[in-house]
């Protein structure tokens, strides 16, 4: 049945930067000694301060102008996550351009044709194998090199000089753009045909991080450690910015979430405050700490605040580990179409499997016929890049439509299943696979997943791993 009532926050979305530019310049003034990046390079802790990073974007605008670059193009990115990513994509984000990560391990194939959909008039990239992937490199205006290449084939390549004096004295560009403008285009995981690239604002990203500091008290004392690729927005949009925003330092995790033992030298380098991760990495840090009680003494230390799951429920028995140390687990929902957040649990309230919590400041929530969550609010995309039929599917009206299929309870919103995976078998009967899926895998440490298939047939089949 349709559920007519919106659900909304009783807090009020506080105000928030007009664009990435003023968020950039006024943080920069305020935190300009403190850190805001720093990784780990032969076991020390290299920082990288408000200050020289501000001047560092202000160099990397000044460049692309002189490169022909400007505000309204697009670059993308083929890269893994680093400092030199994080000020390019900023530089170009804040200056009214656009930038579109793209996932850098596609190979070459699938990469160069992600490329081509998105058109743009830069690309950036690490290495030489990420330059391999372009097909036709000089039919772009410009590429961006991070190291030098040693085979080319085009006169267009630019390779940032990565020293600059602080204190330069320009002004960052973009101060005075529309919080409308588009800012970042991202791809949504699993494209298949035509692709579905995301188009967000400025608004769309800073309204997000408004609506987190009315829940969450984070500042520049945070530390983040963090391994969540930057072209996903669950680690690009939601963690990036909840630490920029908040003048909170990014640690970058140089295992990438890949080796465990790598993950917890870091951790013992940073002592995270926050941290973000999906139930996979937990799992393994779960693992650790039943085998080693000197990881438990690591993990949980005195300034651990919380940590934060997304992506797929983490099962009870994980998230009881950190209940017993009393580290709060908060979970939330969303999709890179609404920048990524809609919804966060409460810490003070007890995990349910599948509560995914309540709508956050300035977004609303309401369930269709079917049960199909739809969303509204300051975080919802403009829409699919090239490709109005889908944005036509999905924002044919004021509230967007997100797929997912859930229920309202006292607790907040307890999500189902993906309205394209529920399915009916040869006697009509429904059959929603999350719930079977999730029954199966909740409580057991050696199933990693569970699939459900069998639309049509006569009985469903589960492949477990």
């Amino acid at each position: 049945m349709a559920d007519s009532k919106i659900y909304t926050n009783s807090l009020a979305l506080p105000a928030y930067a007009s664009n990435l530019a003023v968020m950039l310049k006024t943080n920069a003034l305020n935190y300009g000694e403190y850190p805001v990046f720093q990784e780990n390079i032969a076991g020390s802790l290299i920082k990288t301060t408000w200050g020289n990073f501000y001047n560092r974007i202000v160099f990397l605008q000044t460049l692309l102008a002189e490169n022909n670059f400007h505000p309204g193009d697009r670059l993308a990115i083929l890269s893994r996550n680093s400092l030199n990513m994080l000020e390019l994509e900023l530089a170009v984000m804040s200056m009214g351009a656009v930038s579109v990560p793209i996932f850098s391990e596609y190979p070459g194939n699938q990469a160069d044709r992600l490329l081509k959909f998105c058109e743009p008039a830069f690309i950036a990239v690490a290495d030489q194998g990420q330059y391999d992937k372009i097909r036709k490199s000089g039919s772009y205006r410009g590429i961006i090199s991070f190291e030098p290449l040693t085979r080319t084939s085009s006169d267009n390549l630019i390779f940032p000089d990565t020293k600059i004096v602080p204190g330069n004295g320009l002004e960052i560009k973009g101060q005075d753009i529309s919080p409308d403008t588009i800012t970042l285009m991202m791809y949504t995981s699993g494209t298949m045909g035509l692709p579905k690239c995301v188009q967000l604002t400025h608004g769309n990203i800073l309204s997000q991080q408004a609506a987190m500091k009315a829940l969450w008290d984070l500042s520049r004392r945070d530390r983040f450690l963090s391994y969540l690729p930057w072209h996903h927005s669950f680690g690009g949009i939601f963690e990036k910015f909840a630490a920029l925003v908040n003048g909170a330092v990014i640690s970058l995790e140089n295992g990438f979430g890949k080796d465990i033992n790598i993950l917890l030298e870091n951790w013992k380098l940073v002592k995270p405050t926050i941290f973000f991760s999906v139930p996979r990495v937990y799992q393994a840090i779960a693992t650790q700490i039943r085998n080693d009680p000197e990881v438990e003494s690591l993990i949980f230390h005195d300034d651990l605040r919380f940590v934060f799951t997304a992506a797929a429920p983490l099962p009870t028995n994980i998230s009881d580990i950190f209940k017993d140390h009393g580290v709060p687990v908060l979970e939330g929902w969303g999709l890179t179409e609404t920048s990524p957040c809609c919804t966060i649990t409460d810490p003070a309230l007890p995990r349910e499997e599948g509560v995914v919590g309540v709508p956050i400041p300035g977004v609303s929530l309401r369930l269709s016929e079917d049960g199909e969550i739809n969303v509204k609010g300051p975080n919802v995309m403009r829409g699919y890049y090239h490709n109005p039929e889908a944005t036509k599917n999905v924002l044919n009206s004021a509230w967007f439509s997100t797929g997912d299929i859930g229920e309202y309870a006292d607790t907040g919103l307890k999500l189902i299943s993906r309205k394209d995976r529920i399915f009916k078998l040869s006697n009509a009967e429904k059959v929603i696979p999350a719930e079977i899926e999730n029954l199966i895998t909740r409580n057991c440490a050696y199933l990693a997943h569970a699939l459900i298939v069998g639309s049509g047939r006569d009985y469903p089949v589960i492949l477990l791993f």
